[in-house]
């Protein structure tokens, strides 16, 4: 079950970007639903190249006030603990870490790309280069795992998360974002029971998600 809570009183109409037809929209369910399946070498090695082609100027033109609402009320109103270990995987050039950065005690970045963590700011948390499907962590280590406009891994989030952790998932621009899922979607796709909470901030949602 998942309760909406309502609307931040920020919230904005994302402008259409990304619709249903979005090539890389069927690749988010594939990964979500399928798993390993679905997730080959040679579409980790495609998805690397094509981000770390775009990681030097991957932030110019975006509004990265807009892009932080959806985290900044994930933090708020999410029940997350703010004094535990965050995992923020696909952390791109650092727009999450900013948003965090005074929030949480302690944070690690991830990204697949890593000319996108070249490009993202070194003082705000340690960053490592990994596959998101098999991260080199120890199981049960993260009270929190922020995914941004990000791939879902189910099972390495259950693998991950301690057993009280949450998963904050956001999307950006709502159902605009290429890598798109609904809160309801990310809740079915994790194993076992979970529960949770979200509500829309800026031009995006977020959800906190918990096993039940």
């Amino acid at each position: 079950m998942i309760t909406k809570l309502p609307d931040a009183p920020n919230v904005a109409a994302p402008d259409p970007f990304a619709g249903p037809d979005h090539p890389i929209r069927k690749v988010t369910r594939q990964v979500a639903f399928d798993g390993e399946a679905a997730w080959t070498a040679g579409r980790a090695d495609k998805m690397a190249g094509l981000f770390n082609d775009m990681a030097a100027g991957w932030s110019a033109g975006k509004d990265s006030e807009v892009r932080a609402m959806p985290v900044l009320d994930a933090l708020a109103r999410g029940e997350v603990n703010l004094a535990g270990s965050w995992l923020e995987v696909g952390s791109g050039t650092g727009a999450g870490a900013v948003a965090l950065h005074g929030s949480v005690d302690r944070l690690i970045c991830c990204d697949l790309a890593a000319e996108m963590l070249a490009n993202a700011p070194a003082e705000l948390a340690p960053r490592v280069q990994a596959d998101a499907s098999r991260l080199p962590f120890a199981g049960a280590q993260f009270d929190a795992i922020l995914m941004i406009n990000m791939l879902l891994f189910p099972l390495e989030v259950d693998r991950l998360l301690a057993p009280e952790g949450r998963l904050v998932w956001i999307n950006t621009l709502g159902d605009q974002t290429p890598i798109h899922l609904p809160a309801q979607d990310v809740l079915a796709a994790l194993p076992g029971d979970w529960t949770g909470i979200t509500a829309r901030a800026g031009t995006g949602f977020w959800a906190s998600l918990r096993r039940a």
